[in-house]
C-alpha cells in the first residue's frame, strides 16, 4: 500500500498566502481600485471628494494625495500607489492624481499582457524602455522659461489652481503667487519661506500678500502700544523668567524680610533682562519661549511691543523677512542683532488678533494670507495654492515647460508608438502597452467634462500628426485647442516626475507574484525553513 503524503507545512497558523498569477491579478486590482477613486478629480471639470474621519471632521477637496492619504487605505498594493502620490507632492507639489492615475492604466494594460503570457519581467523590461524614452522626448518637446517670463508664470499658476476653489479669482491669486516666488528667489527656491497662514472671513478675492510675516499671536499686555512704525526687532530663543534650578534646592525663609528681600531679587533680575532688550534698542520684542508677568510690565512700560511662545519655522522666516539673528544669551543682546521692519501692529480679522511684521526691506520670506467664506473653503483654496507655489518653484528650478491640457500625454503616445516599431521582441508590446496608457490623462479629462473621449481622441491624434504638439482638450468648449496659447501651461517636472513614479512602481508590483502576510496578532512569525511548499 503506498504511503499517505503528509502535508508540509512551512508557514505559522494563521498566515496567508497567495502566488502566481492569483497574486498579480490582486495587486493590479488594488492599484487600479486606488487610480479608480480619484480618476474622476482630474482636470478643471473634475468632481471633489467629501472625506469624513471617525470624529466627524469634514474634508472636501479633489486633491489626489489628500484624498487618498485621508482614505488611510491599507492593502499593501494599493499603499504603493499612494505613495506615488505622496513623492509628486513632495518633489512638486501637484499633478498627484495624474501620476496615479497614469500608474493604474499601466497595470491594467500590463494585466492584458500577462494574460497573453507573455513574461512579467518582459513586460516591465518594456516599461523601463518606454519611460527612459518619455523622458528623453519630453525634454525635447519642452519649452523654455524664466523668471522674466510673469505671463508664463502667472498661467502656470492659474492652470494649477483651474478646477479648484480658488478657480473664481485664480486670476488675483496667480499674481499674487508669482510674487511670493519672485520676492523669496534666492540661489535656489525655498517654499517654506512662503508662510500659507489661513483665515476664515470675507472672500476668496480678499486673499493678499504681506510683504513680511503674520504670526498667529496677540500683543502680551495691554498696555503696549498696538502699532510700532520703523520697528527694531529682537529675536530671542531664551525664557524672560525666572528659571528653575536643575538640581532639587530648598531655600529656608525664616522672617517676612528675608521673604521681601527674595521677592525683590527675582523682580530685580526679571527687570535687568527686560532693560537688556530695551537698552539695546528694540521697540519690539519677539521670544520664542515665554515671557513673565513683570517682565511683560516693564517692556510695556518702555512702550516695547512683545510676543511669546513663536514657532521656531517662524523664527527663522522672521530671520529672512527682517535680517536680524536668533540671540540665545540676553547677555550678548546688541543692536547689530535686531531685525528692522517699517510696522509692527496688532490686527484683528474675525474674532482673532493678529502680529504684522510688515513693510520689510527687499524680505527673503513673505506671508499668503488665504481667506475665504468657510473653514472648507480656506482649506482648498490653501491646497490649490500650495499646488500652484509648487508648479512656479518646480518651473523655475528646471527652467522648462510643456503645454498641458492632455498635448504632451497624446504627443508622448504618438512617439513612443513610432519608437516600438524600431523595437523586435516582446518588449515591444510592452512599450506600446506604455504608450496606450498614456492616452488616460486625455480620455480621462474628456470623460470628466462630458465630453466624447473617442471623437475628441481621433481629432487630438490627427493634429498631432499634422505636427502641431501642444493641441489639446478645452474642457469648457469641448473643443481642440492650442493649450499653449490658450493659457494652459505645466512645469515639466511634473510629467516627468508622474512618469518616472508611475513607471518604476508599475515595473515592481509586476514581479511580484507571492504574497505572504502574517496573522493578525501571532506575534513574531517562526524562522521557516528556506525551502518547501504548504
Amino acid at each position: 500500500m503506498a504511503d499517505d503524503k503528509q502535508p508540509v507545512y512551512i508557514l505559522s497558523e494563521g498566515n496567508q498566502r497567495t502566488y502566481g498569477k492569483e497574486a498579480q491579478r490582486n495587486n493590479i486590482m488594488a492599484a487600479k481600485l486606488v487610480a479608480e477613486t480619484v480618476r474622476s478629480t482630474l482636470g478643471p471639470k473634475g468632481m471633489d471628494k467629501m472625506l469624513v474621519d471617525s470624529m466627524g471632521d469634514v474634508v472636501i477637496t479633489n486633491d489626489g494625495v489628500t484624498i487618498l492619504e485621508e482614505m488611510q487605505i491599507e492593502h499593501p498594493a494599493a499603499k504603493m500607489i499612494v505613495e506615488i502620490a505622496k513623492t509628486q507632492e513632495d518633489e512638486v507639489g501637484d499633478g498627484t492624481t495624474s501620476a496615479v492615475v497614469f500608474a493604474g492604466e499601466l497595470l491594467k494594460n500590463a494585466e492584458s499582457l500577462l494574460e497573453k503570457n507573455i513574461h512579467p519581467t518582459i513586460v516591465a523590461k518594456g516599461f523601463r524602455l518606454a519611460e527612459s524614452k518619455a523622458q528623453e522626448i519630453l525634454n525635447e518637446i519642452a519649452e523654455d522659461v524664466s523668471l522674466d517670463n510673469e505671463d508664463i508664470l502667472e498661467k502656470i499658476a492659474m492652470t494649477a489652481m483651474t478646477g479648484k476653489g480658488a478657480e473664481a479669482s485664480k486670476e488675483k491669486l496667480a499674481k499674487l503667487a508669482v510674487g511670493a516666488v519672485k520676492q523669496v528667489l534666492d540661489d535656489n527656491i525655498d517654499l517654506n519661506n512662503i508662510k500659507v497662514e489661513k483665515k476664515v472671513g470675507g472672500g476668496v478675492e480678499n486673499s493678499e500678500l504681506i510683504q513680511g510675516i503674520v504670526l498667529d499671536k496677540e500683543k502680551l499686555h495691554s498696555s503696549m502700544p498696538s502699532k510700532i512704525n520703523d520697528a527694531k526687532i529682537a529675536l530671542i530663543s531664551v525664557p524672560l523668567e525666572i528659571k528653575d534650578t536643575e538640581i532639587d534646592a530648598k531655600i529656608q525663609i525664616t522672617s517676612p524680610e528675608q521673604m521681601q528681600s527674595f521677592i525683590e531679587q527675582e523682580e530685580n533680575m526679571l527687570r535687568s533682562m527686560a532693560q537688556k532688550v530695551i537698552d539695546s534698542g528694540a521697540n519690539v520684542l519677539i521670544s520664542q519661549k515665554g515671557i513673565d508677568d513683570l517682565a511683560q510690565h516693564y517692556l510695556a512700560k518702555a512702550g516695547v511691543y512683545a510676543v511669546r511662545r513663536v514657532k521656531q519655522s517662524d523664527m527663522e522666516k522672521l530671520i529672512r523677512a527682517t535680517g536680524g539673528k536668533i540671540v540665545s544669551n540676553l547677555k550678548d543682546l546688541s543692536e547689530s542683532d535686531l531685525g528692522k521692519s517699517g510696522l509692527v501692529e496688532e490686527v484683528k480679522i474675525g474674532d482673532e488678533e493678529f502680529t504684522y511684521v510688515t513693510n520689510c526691506e527687499n524680505p527673503k520670506a513673505v506671508t499668503f494670507l488665504v481667506r475665504g467664506g468657510t473653514e472648507h473653503v480656506v482649506d482648498e483654496v490653501e491646497r490649490a495654492i500650495q499646488d500652484a507655489l509648487g508648479d512656479l518653484a518646480a518651473a523655475l528650478k528646471n527652467g522648462k515647460v510643456v503645454g498641458g491640457a492632455g498635448a504632451p500625454e497624446i504627443e508622448l503616445s504618438k512617439r513612443l508608438r513610432e519608437f516600438a516599431n524600431t523595437l523586435s521582441g516582446r518588449e515591444q508590446l510592452a512599450v506600446l502597452a506604455f504608450a496606450e496608457s498614456m492616452e488616460a490623462i486625455p480620455i480621462t479629462l474628456a470623460e470628466n467634462a462630458g465630453i466624447d473621449p473617442i471623437d475628441i481622441l481621433t481629432e487630438l491624434k490627427a493634429r498631432h500628426d499634422s505636427g502641431d504638439k501642444w493641441a489639446g482638450i478645452d474642457v469648457f468648449s469641448g473643443k481642440v485647442v492650442d493649450s499653449w496659447s490658450a493659457g494652459v501651461i505645466e512645469p515639466l517636472k511634473i510629467k516627468t516626475q508622474a512618469i518616472k513614479s508611475a513607471a518604476e512602481v508599475s515595473e515592481m508590483i509586476l514581479r511580484i507574484d507571492d504574497v505572504i502576510a502574517s496573522g493578525k496578532g501571532s506575534g513574531q512569525a517562526p524562522m521557516q525553513p528556506p525551502m518547501g511548499y504548504e
